[in-house]
């Protein structure tokens, strides 16, 4: 192999040794792959499966192979989904516990690449229930991490800087969407409301609620900084990366410890791991590896590839990025790979929830009694205190947030259009007491038989305080706001 050039070695200075740099990428990706095929194991069927809330043969017929990648083009059942979560837990397991990384090049990458096809093959057909940003992330994550090499050959700047450059897009991102979105951000108040109507508070949630407002605004602020400033030092020479990279993981831990956002902050502390060089990180973690060989000439070629076509994917998100009508999460291909990213530019100012209830009486009547559902995570009895689920995804949960954000609360009651496909089948399931559809709640109130009606009551919710709670024994308040949908009949 020929010896680096002037570029290569100044760049390696610049960024210093990353052998446990990828340790730490390769270990924690591997951990969040695990969580989402686990996902996958025990939602995909309810949700996506043949008789799921979104059946994927349905949705296959409206797409094409090229609009949609996925293996199960050639071949849609539940027992074939089952299969890829099944063989996808087991590969990142390999991944997790460093089994993939000990052989040759070519196991790492195969092991790598075929993580990354199953994972892309299930958001591919995951429709509304897979539409969150963080699945994007993960597979280009996953795809850069392939590139990772095992731990025998010498790593490769390209694939660390890459992921180095989707933290920068994700935090700039989310920090511009932020800026050009809901004034409560520019003003410093968005904290005022934003740990109450957040999608799934945690047990923590009504104390960050409840701090004084002057720690709201300057928690604010410091997002700003972490999210609009310290991205630009992720490209400094070290120890400035590092640095970066820590306050990055600081402002991660806060959002961790205050709210259930899937695997989104882990991701992103994974990600930070590209800021540190083995200088860096050796102080945290103890570490010694044998040197690795060299590259072979084969694979540094197939990486500068990977460099120029990483640079010529990131056209189009570096101008989103500039743009007044800024994307908050694009991919601007079907492999999901260099994609724009960002969250919450709008804060809602009042929490409110969509209950569903039913009943055995086969009409309703003013002595109806009336039963309710109890999602994992999703707020429902007032006296329930907030769960932690993060890292894990509650995909149903996620999605009955958003179910308020389409209705139009007036004094006279809500408006209601449209109810989504997804959510009048989810009520015919529970008319029909489908036991699968079941399991992805937290209580079943009809263990006995199936309820003959189903209806659904929207109520506004705001979190107690300790004092509150401790007066009350309840979590939450919530008011009476109007009928979301009418008693519905089994069919």
């Amino acid at each position: 192999m020929p010896a680096p050039s002037f570029a290569t070695v100044a760049l390696h200075d610049w960024v210093g040794d990353i052998t446990l740099t990828r340790l730490l990428l390769q270990r924690g990706l591997g951990a969040i792959y695990f969580l989402a095929f686990a996902c996958v194991i025990q939602q995909f069927r309810p949700l996506l499966g043949e008789h799921g809330l979104l059946p994927v043969p349905a949705f296959l017929r409206q797409v094409s192979f090229r609009q949609a990648p996925s293996l199960f083009h050639f071949r849609f059942s539940d027992r074939l989904a089952s299969v890829v979560g099944w063989l996808g837990l087991a590969l990142s397991v390999l991944v997790l516990t460093g089994v993939s990384e000990q052989g040759p090049i070519g196991v790492s990458l195969a092991v790598w690449l075929l993580l990354y096809g199953l994972y892309l093959s299930v958001v591919n057909v995951g429709q509304t229930f897979y539409g969150f940003g963080w699945e994007s992330m993960l597979l280009e994550a996953g795809f850069f991490a392939a590139f990772l090499g095992p731990a025998g050959v010498s790593p490769s700047l390209v694939p660390v800087l890459a992921l180095r450059w989707m933290l920068f897009r994700v935090e700039l991102g989310a920090g511009l969407i932020k800026l050009r979105g809901d004034p409560c951000w520019r003003d410093l108040t968005a904290l005022y409301y934003h740990h109450e109507t957040q999608p799934l508070p945690n047990p923590l949630s009504a104390y960050f609620h409840h701090l004084p407002k002057v720690l709201h605004r300057g928690s604010v602020a410091f997002s700003h900084f972490v999210q609009l400033v310290v991205p630009f030092g992720l490209f400094g020479p070290q120890p400035v990366a590092a640095a970066a990279g820590c306050l990055i993981v600081v402002h991660q831990l806060v959002l961790i410890v205050s709210g259930n956002y899937a695997w989104l902050n882990w991701l992103t502390v994974v990600l930070a791991a590209s800021a540190f060089s083995d200088e860096m990180l050796e102080l945290l973690v103890p570490f010694a590896a044998a040197p690795p060989v060299a590259r072979p000439a084969a694979f540094q070629w197939l990486l500068y590839v990977l460099g120029l076509a990483t640079l010529l994917l990131s056209i189009k998100p570096t101008l989103n990025l500039f743009s007044k009508q800024q994307a908050m999460n694009e991919s601007y291909n079907p492999l999901h790979l260099v994609g724009s990213y960002g969250a919450f530019g709008s804060i809602t100012r009042q929490r409110y929830e969509v209950v569903l209830e039913g009943t055995l009486d086969a009409e309703p009547s003013a002595d109806t009694h009336w039963r309710e559902y109890e999602f994992r995570a999703k707020p429902g009895d007032p006296a329930r205190r907030p769960s932690q689920w993060a890292p894990y995804h509650l995909r149903l949960d996620w999605l009955m947030w958003f179910l308020p954000l389409r209705v139009l609360v007036t004094e006279l009651g809500v408006m209601v259009g449209r109810h989504p496909l997804w959510f009048a089948r989810l009520v015919d399931k529970l008319l029909e007491a489908d036991a699968a559809t079941l399991a992805l709640l937290g209580r079943n109130p009809f263990p006995e038989q199936a309820p003959q009606l189903i209806r659904a009551r929207f109520y506004q919710y705001r979190l107690n305080s300790a004092r509150e709670r401790r007066a009350t024994g309840m979590a939450w308040q919530r008011r009476y706001v109007g009928e979301y949908l009418e008693p519905r009949h089994r069919r």
